[in-house]
């Protein structure tokens, strides 16, 4: 090649390249580490990819590309991490609604009240596109709005019960799962009642606190942010992190994408005590953890020593991430410590199952290295997810209310059954088999916003009122139509009854007189 025609094909290589690279902004305002541990992947990526990315987060990386810019919320909240406890009522459904609720509050203020947001706002650059985290509060839509881009919205989990309409997405209680109860898409009737009735209480917190509360922040800063609940249905495109093998198919408009999965990096060997007690483990080994939001240590002592019976009944040997050294087991059973590389144990040829509080982070590790998981729900989405894992095939569900050594051994004799991991091989290819990687797809709807962001994608059902939505109006159209028919045929019959009598009457009257005469 010429040298000339070598300097032409790389001037418009590195041109193109600039042309490609996109200057974009992710809101990320929540504190809780398990939803930014899947958001920091996607984040680096585009980086990597070479769009200048800057993120407003409370978690700010140690060793960013060179265009990857924090605007650090750190040190102003608390992080979120160990902190829900080990039991599932009614009463802690109860807490959790109102911990989001005040949650989305105060890290809608934190976050305004931060200078550096504060700057970006006024000097407002031109971004691309603007990627928020879409969970308990839209008041990173409020600031979306004053720069003027695009916004994609993306998720850790399945969608909270204030997320349907918005962008008319069909929510039947009958068969559609519920973020935070159990019955999966098979539920009783009086599952259904419950989720009701509790689906009714999350959107009305939502809408009369939340979201007003979120508003009037916004207002001292701000005199021209519209309904948040309007500026929701502008969002281009909502990247959720779930996918059908495991979740099951769902009436998801084309703006609504699933990308679950790109958080999985590959597994790495185990290193050092860790190694040494996996290779020894003759029959294999059982992984025992609870996430980050759950501490395994503030498990009721009672549960803790049936799950101890159950290791003493089977021959593989446990792994537990447990945050204290209260456990005490032969260390040829049990190995604990208080962080484990859980990627790297699900991927490890030797773990045959996975006892988990059905996490979304986990159980997508799960499904993607195809281990069998005995799901045990705490709190948030992980009853729909324990349902999701049991419904598709990727193991069974227990409730802690029902943890006893007997169940719980029989739960695990069920997953190690060589017949049910092979179904979960078969689930863990089927989940695999995608045209694109969950990254390329993330990655591509992201470009995608940017690229054509005078295009409306949402469908026409987010905006159609409720009670056209559910058809109300027709209904009482036909109900009027038959009454108005109901009616006009009795007053027929009725008025031919009275001709008839009439007529009746009249007969006689005459044949009387006939007869008089």
């Amino acid at each position: 090649m010429k040298p000339s025609l070598l300097i032409a094909t790389l001037s418009l290589l590195v041109l193109t390249d600039y042309a490609c690279s996109l200057n974009i902004l992710g809101i990320f305002p929540y504190h809780g580490k398990s939803h930014f541990i899947v958001f920091r992947i996607y984040l680096r990526e585009l980086a990597k990819r070479g769009h200048n990315v800057t993120v407003i987060s409370h978690f700010p990386e140690q060793d960013p590309p060179a265009n990857y810019h924090d605007i650090s919320l750190a040190g102003s909240i608390k992080a979120i991490e160990g902190e829900a406890p080990f039991q599932s009522s009614y009463l802690t459904l109860f807490i959790v609604s109102l911990y989001l609720a005040h949650a989305a509050v105060e890290t809608c203020d934190v976050m305004l009240a931060n200078d550096q947001v504060q700057r970006l706002i006024k000097e407002k650059p031109k971004f691309d596109v603007i990627v928020v985290e879409h969970f308990n509060s839209d008041c990173a839509l409020g600031v979306a709005h004053k720069l003027q881009a695009p916004v994609v919205g993306i998720m850790s989990h399945i969608l909270m019960p204030y997320h349907y309409q918005r962008f008319g997405i069909p929510y039947n209680p009958a068969y559609v799962p519920f973020h935070f109860l159990e019955g999966g898409t098979k539920p009783t009737l009086y599952q259904r009642v419950e989720r009701t009735i509790v689906d009714f209480y999350f959107r009305q917190l939502n809408h009369y606190y939340t979201q007003r509360t979120n508003q009037n922040s916004l207002a001292k800063y701000f005199d021209d942010i519209p309904p948040l609940e309007d500026l929701a249905r502008e969002i281009k495109f909502l990247l959720i992190y779930q996918h059908f093998i495991l979740t099951g198919s769902r009436l998801f408009p084309s703006n609504v994408i699933e990308i679950a999965g790109f958080h999985v990096v590959d597994a790495k060997p185990l290193t050092g005590d860790l190694k040494k007690f996996v290779d020894e483990a003759e029959h294999g080994v059982i992984f025992i953890s609870f996430g980050s939001v759950v501490r395994a240590s503030t498990m009721p002592a009672d549960k803790v020593q049936e799950v101890i019976k159950v290791m003493q009944q089977l021959p593989q040997r446990f792994i537990w991430k447990w945050e204290d050294k209260t456990l005490l087991v032969d260390k040829k059973k049990l190995y604990t410590a208080s962080w484990l590389p859980q990627v790297d144990i699900l991927g490890h040829p030797k773990t045959l199952a996975f006892l988990s509080h059905a996490g979304n982070g986990g159980t997508t590790e799960a499904i993607h290295y195809g281990v069998p998981v005995v799901a045990m729900p705490v709190a948030g989405d992980q009853p729909a997810n324990a349902a999701a894992i049991e419904e598709s095939g990727l193991g069974v569900q227990l409730q802690v209310r029902d943890l006893t050594a007997e169940n719980l051994l029989n739960a695990f004799k069920k997953v190690l059954d060589p017949k049910f991991q092979q179904r979960v091989k078969e689930v863990s290819r089927a989940y695999h088999d995608r045209p694109m990687s969950p990254m390329d797809t993330a990655i591509y709807w992201t470009e995608y916003a940017a690229k054509h962001s005078n295009f409306n994608f949402r469908t026409p059902a987010a905006d159609v009122p409720f009670y056209q939505f559910i058809n109300l109006d027709v209904a009482l159209v036909l109900i009027a139509m038959f009454s108005i028919y109901v009616v006009l045929v009795s007053a027929l019959i009725k008025k031919c009854c009275c001709s008839k009598k009439v007529v009746k009457t009249t007969g006689k009257t005459e044949k009387k007189k006939s007869k008089r005469a």
